[in-house]
């Protein structure tokens, strides 16, 4: 946790007279249109994943050939299917940006506007009697589907790569609280430098300015709450964000929101709620005050039954697809060192059931007995135990850890229900004997093959970082996030980055 530091700042050279150049209009108005181009993107990439997937449908359909004796002039469907998914997306704010490359209520509502077409045309068309193959439109809604959620992955990296290298792509924003939530708020926002939340500046109370300039770590305190939009124009900033403070009332926020109407700057007021995701989260207006309603976490019921078949499903599938891989693996490991193809060990599961996770061995024979010799060479924190370049590992499983391949026969353990595709970290015995009440809270879903946890550095994370993950996985799970984390497991796999 940082300490509270309140430091002079460095004297600032000397500002010119006058308005800067641009000033804070300029840079919101380069803002909203650089988020317009990214949207025009969007659409051009949705208007390609579309079509393609179209095409696919009457390719895999009629075999290339023309749909002879059909009742309609499929010329007419496929351009009417495409113009009316696009319209679709539009209708059901897939192109909002509030929501564009900050998350899986992007991939949601695309998902959920896909859903909705499909079925609505299965009705008017039944209701209609109109004869378009329901190969056709089953076969291009699927592809669709697939191709619009890729297209808008590799769009969104796109975007979250100059946003993390502040090509000026980030909200400038004015951090607004009491110093302690100030630097939380600021942690956060710089733990996902991805979202586009730059921070260029705070305000906090009177009480803790002093005559000389100040600064909260590396943030510059440039002033206090009765200059907050004074301030935010000074800075450049087109979002201010509140966090907690006991000064801050409602009649002063409220107060606030008036200052800052016609000056193109947004509020944002932030929740003592921490690493709750938005689907959990719906505001009530009661008695004038919107009060924030939050749902508990979904640990059973119908979504939980979608998620374990769709998860058996496509580990099966999986399982049936790399075979021949595994046959060679399987091979390798014999060949390169002597003990079994596959190394058995002990984790905690679901409500703290043992079961027996599947690995392919990627040590020597013994190797659990060379760990205390080892303990000194620890490069993992809390409860962890890694080491970079272990002399443990073999030359096989070395390569086999490189691209995450001795991690496929867990989809036998998928298949038996033991494990989920998505999760968090399936933990050992003596990790679970140590747990206090916050991490013991990982045990109330299945471990998973991949999660946040593999998709933000794996071996690189701290201990907390890991917990924090999973927890947050745990209360928040859709099956759309598990979507966009199987997409960007494949990317995490390519990186190798913590593969070790």
């Amino acid at each position: 946790m940082s300490t509270i530091s309140l430091a002079p700042a460095p004297p600032a050279p000397p500002r010119p007279s006058g308005p800067a150049p641009g000033g804070s209009r300029g840079r919101v108005w380069s803002l909203r249109a650089r988020q317009r181009v990214h949207v025009r993107l969007l659409t051009a990439v949705d208007l390609v994943a579309i079509i393609a997937a179209v095409g696919f449908g009457y390719l895999a359909r009629f075999q290339g050939e023309p749909a002879l004796g059909a009742a309609v002039t499929y010329a007419l469907v496929a351009p009417a299917v495409v113009l009316v998914w696009l319209a679709a997306l539009r209708v059901l704010h897939c192109y909002d940006d509030k929501v564009i490359g900050y998350g899986a209520e992007e991939y949601r509502r695309v998902l959920a506007a896909s859903f909705k077409l499909s079925a609505t045309t299965a009705i008017v068309l039944y209701l209609l009697d109109i004869g378009v193959s329901r190969g056709f439109l089953g076969i291009s809604f699927l592809a669709g589907t697939v191709t619009l959620i890729t297209g808008r992955y590799l769009a969104n990296k796109r975007l979250h790569r100059a946003r993390e290298q502040g090509r000026g792509w980030s909200r400038r924003v004015l951090v607004v609280g009491d110093a302690a939530h100030v630097l939380e708020l600021v942690q956060q926002l710089r733990r996902g430098a991805y979202t586009g939340y730059q921070v260029v500046g705070a305000c906090i109370p009177d009480a803790l300015l002093a005559p000389q300039p100040q600064r909260l770590g590396d943030v510059p305190v440039v002033g206090s709450f009765r200059s907050i939009v004074d301030n935010a124009a000074e800075v450049g900033a087109d979002t201010v964000a509140v966090a907690a403070s006991g000064e801050l009332t409602a009649s002063r926020l409220r107060r606030l929101g008036w200052q800052l109407e016609g000056t193109e700057i947004d509020l944002v007021v932030t929740p003592a709620l921490a690493d709750v995701a938005g689907p959990r989260i719906h505001t009530q207006p009661v008695a004038g005050l919107p009060m924030i309603h939050v749902e508990a976490p979904e640990f059973r019921g119908v979504r939980k039954v979608v998620k374990d078949l769709f998860d058996r499903t496509l580990a099966l599938a999986a399982l049936l697809l790399v075979a021949p891989l595994l046959l060679v693996v399987a091979v390798a490991i014999r060949l390169d060192s002597r003990g079994p193809v596959l190394f058995r060990q002990t984790r905690v599961g679901r409500g703290g059931r043992e079961f027996q996770l599947l690995k392919f061995r990627t040590m020597v024979t013994g190797a659990h007995a060379l760990r205390d010799i080892l303990a000194d060479r620890n490069d993992g924190d809390g409860l962890l135990f890694k080491i970079r370049n272990d002399p443990r590992v073999t030359r096989v499983g070395r390569w086999l850890r490189m691209w995450s391949l001795d991690e496929l026969p867990q989809l036998v353990n998928v298949v038996g229900g033991r494990m989920s595709l998505i999760g968090p970290r399936p933990p050992l015995p003596e990790e679970v004997a140590r747990y206090d009440g916050d991490v013991a809270r990982r045990l109330l879903v299945k471990p998973g093959i991949t999660g946040l946890w593999q998709v933000s550095g794996r071996s690189d994370l701290s201990w907390e970082d890991g917990v924090r993950l999973d927890l947050y996985y745990v209360e928040n799970w859709s099956l759309a996030a598990d979507l966009v984390i199987l997409c960007k497991t494949v990317g995490a796999v390519l990186r190798q980055r913590g593969a070790y």
